[in-house]
């Protein structure tokens, strides 16, 4: 058990670091987006691989009753949200930095509970609701202005619509790809977001220097293919409740690495949202926890 904790927390350190990584790239969101795909299905395929040739790997044991064509058909859908997800959170980390960047990602949850209300008929927990609410006001709170002239406003902007097509990606995942293996269709995700951002990201790579392009290779290979990698070998020894406790302080290693690396000190307004939006996850997410025990 230790060791999927450590693990957990690594993916969960991995995951924050994406945002200090991406300040260091001297390129556009989707040159970054474009690299960080490469970078991931360079991972992710071999891991695929040696996964599926595990004997008891959850893979090899439930089968998807997907066709292939019916899973890369669903990926490319998924694929698209993702590209818009990173596209917009990379904008945002440029132009807003990584507290307000990551922060405003992290309204995720309260948009996931949105979109399963709009979608679903099952009936959304009380204590999502409670959720939603609170991360909603830790949001308001951060809202650096209503001048959309105001690069802070607008990057925060980008962040929570990051918030939003992560939420999109992974309530079409649990709908549509429950069942197939999470690193297959990481992989074929990544395939469709490299694709899809190919167009304009290619004429563009001629001007990245050899050390953007050593700090790209970091983001795909670390911050993506080995974080989503431990990720999903950690749920598969643990609860997922627990592992979104723990998930749930990406925030707080990102904002703690930036303060230390780049002296990016965040606002009070900021320090106070941001800590209402992770109590609130932390919280709800420990209060499931502690039901399901």
């Amino acid at each position: 058990m230790k060791r999927n904790i450590i693990s957990i927390h690594l993916a969960a350190f991995l995951f924050g670091m994406t945002g200090i990584l991406s300040t260091l790239i001297d390129a556009d969101s989707d040159v970054i987006t474009f690299g960080r795909a490469i970078f991931a299905v360079v991972v992710l395929s071999p891991i695929l691989w040696l996964w599926r040739n595990q004997p008891n790997s959850p893979s090899n044991q439930t089968a998807s009753p997907l066709t292939d064509a019916q899973i890369w058909t669903r990926c490319l859908g998924s694929g698209l949200i993702l590209a818009i997800h990173w596209v917009t959170f990379f904008i945002s980390v440029k132009t807003a930095g990584v507290a307000l960047a990551t922060l405003g990602f992290s309204s995720f949850a309260a948009f996931i509970t949105l979109i399963e209300a709009v979608l679903t008929p099952k009936r959304v927990a009380r204590a999502d609701w409670i959720r939603t609410l609170i991360v909603t006001a830790g949001l308001t709170l951060m809202t650096p202005s209503l001048d959309w002239a105001d690069a802070s406003t607008f990057g925060f902007t980008m962040g929570l619509v990051s918030g939003f097509s992560f939420a999109a990606m992974a309530v079409f995942n649990s709908h549509l790809l429950a069942g197939v293996n999470p690193i297959r269709v990481a992989r074929n995700q990544n395939v469709i977001v490299m694709l899809v951002m190919a167009v304009w990201a290619v004429p563009a790579l001629n001007a990245l220097t050899p050390l953007s392009w050593f700090w790209l290779a970091l983001l795909g290979v670390f911050c993506t293919g080995l974080s989503h990698s431990l990720f999903v070998f950690s749920l598969a020894r643990m609860r997922v409740n627990v592992a979104g406790l723990v998930i749930a302080l990406e925030p707080v290693y990102a904002i703690a690495a930036a303060w230390l690396l780049f002296h990016e000190t965040p606002s009070l307004r900021t320090i106070v949202g941001g800590l209402i939006i992770v109590s609130a996850i932390i919280g709800i997410n420990y209060a499931k926890t502690r039901q399901t025990t």
